[in-house]
């Protein structure tokens, strides 16, 4: 059995990188901890949710490089990664993380602005004088 298990997990324009190895359950993110790179409690409680799902909190240590994205975008794309390498850890995982929806990569993504148009939905106001 590997001492390391790798994953990606991705939300929108975010990627993680993620390394999971048996420990005590720290999170460190881009060479920080988790509360000093996301900022005190800004959602950290997604980053616990394939833990506890899976019941193996704190025995695992989670070493992830965040790129791309917002801090909104980079929380959910962690928690796709972590849950991706817990299941390169151990395949029986995999009905209990894809039943609570952590395995899906959540598709949606930025529209392209349109040419002629404001933006990708908003017109120019039509004055017909």
């Amino acid at each position: 059995m590997a001492d390391r298990f790798y994953a990606t997990g991705k939300r929108k324009k975010a990627v993680a990188r993620v390394w999971i190895t048996p420990g005590s359950g720290k999170v460190q993110v881009n060479k920080m901890s988790a509360e000093d790179y996301f900022g005190g409690t800004f959602q950290t409680h997604k980053l616990v949710k394939p833990f506890e799902v899976t019941d193996t909190t704190e025995q695992f240590d989670v070493m992830a490089t965040l790129t791309g994205g917002g801090k909104s975008a980079q929380v959910d794309a962690l928690t796709h990664g972590i849950s991706r390498a817990l299941l390169e850890a151990d395949a029986e995982l995999r009905i209990p993380l894809k039943r609570s929806g952590l395995l899906t990569r959540d598709p949606r993504n930025k529209e392209r602005k349109k040419y002629g148009q404001k933006g990708a939905r908003a017109k120019f106001q039509f004055s017909k004088r």
